[in-house]
């Protein structure tokens, strides 16, 4: 799994009425999740670069829908749209996003074009990092959420401060950070997005007294970031929880305290990678060990604790395997056959880096590779629900 240091997530839905939007990724001074090796216990951040079927939450059944114009497999007419709530589930299948290119340092609206070009369609949702006092979304992701020829949703992965605790966030100490960026997305970006706070908290945990950075701490930290964008107008922010997905930290004493709580968070999320450990899609999204025998795997376990929250795959990419140059195709492969026994999953978002810490996750690295991707980026099942405005 990786990790992208300086992260917030936000998704801008822009169909229609709600008007949608997909932020772009510069890539400088960014890092990844993949970043983050997931299953290894103890693993440290890499250092920073340029990171039943149809059914939703009964909490999200009263929510204001809108349709989007879904195509016919085949191009010759719409099928019955499918609809999507005011907390961006989609009734019909999955979005299908991508982080583009990270780590090479192309600037988001070229990266995303390239990946696109790539993988044969265009995103739902584009997956972009920020950091520290940064503004977003910046001029250039508003840009590509409103492209008319291709609007997108945004996926904002923040990560407020390096330098403050959990616990110091969570008394205060940004709040003038906090409102700063509330004014600025109040007053250029109206759009619904995707927002996760500091992703993939597990292997920064420290449980010492004193730290500061207790599973409570970041709990009481999401929870005060989200209520303070809140309070300050940011009422169009879907908030996600985006965990690791590895068993070892799932199985920490403190894991459940994590949590920030239901009203703070309206997706739940994971960041699972496949490497040598992965031989299927149920051994992606449900990873286990055998050093861990009562760790049943996340989607099982989002499945019973979160029973009224869609999931997403905020992150997931396979390495290169050079002893298996065709694992790649059939990995992707294998997702496109099993991907409709997992219901609960509402978006898969792709992280796409040459140079990602663990490996080479790019889908295109032999041509079976990008022609199975590209097959399974145009299945019917990701290829539903359509980003509003998008013809």
């Amino acid at each position: 799994m990786v990790r992208i240091a300086g992260s917030a997530v936000i998704l801008v839905l822009g169909l229609g009425t709600l008007g949608l939007g997909m932020a772009g990724l510069s890539g400088l001074g960014r890092t990844s999740s993949a970043s983050k090796t997931s299953d290894a216990a103890g693993a440290r951040q890499a250092p920073s670069t340029p990171g039943t079927p149809g059914a939703e939450s009964p909490g999200a059944s009263r929510e204001p829908r809108t349709s989007a114009r879904v195509p016919d497999p085949a191009g010759e007419r719409p099928r019955a749209a499918c609809e999507v709530t005011g907390r961006l589930v989609p009734s019909c299948g999955a979005w299908w996003g991508v982080a583009p290119e990270i780590f090479t340092g192309r600037p988001p609206e070229r990266a995303l074009a390239r990946a696109e070009r790539r993988m044969g369609r265009p995103a739902d949702i584009m997956h972009v990092y920020h950091r520290g006092d940064e503004l977003f979304p910046t001029s250039a992701e508003r840009a590509i959420a409103r492209d008319p020829d291709g609007r997108r949703l945004l996926l904002i992965n923040w990560k407020p401060s390096l330098e403050h605790t959990w616990e110091q966030i969570a008394h205060g100490a940004l709040d003038e950070r906090i409102d700063r960026l509330a004014a600025h997305i109040v007053r250029t970006f109206p759009e619904k997005f995707f927002l996760t706070v500091h992703h993939e908290p597990e292997n920064d945990v420290r449980e010492a007294r004193g730290a500061g950075m207790s599973a409570a701490d970041y709990a009481a930290m999401f929870r005060h970031v989200v209520r303070r964008l809140r309070h300050g107008g940011v009422t169009n922010a879907v908030t996600v929880m985006t965990y690791m997905g590895a068993p070892n930290w799932a199985s920490e004493p403190w894991f459940e305290k994590l949590y920030p709580g239901d009203d703070v968070v309206d997706w739940v999320g994971m960041d699972p990678y496949v490497d040598h450990r992965v031989h299927s899609f149920d051994g992606l999204v449900n990873k286990t060990r055998p050093d861990f025998p009562r760790w049943p795997g996340f989607y099982r376990w989002m499945s019973g604790r979160f029973p009224g929250k869609p999931v997403m795959l905020a992150e997931w990419g396979v390495f290169e395997r050079h002893d298996r140059p065709g694992f790649k195709e059939w990995f992707f492969a294998s997702v496109r056959e099993e991907i409709r026994d997992y219901p609960r999953i509402k978006a898969l978002v792709y992280f796409d880096s040459p140079r990602a810490p663990r490996g080479d996750t790019r889908f295109d690295t032999t041509p079976g590779g990008r022609r199975s991707f590209a097959e399974l980026a145009r299945d019917p099942y990701l290829d539903a629900a359509v980003p509003a405005g998008r013809s």
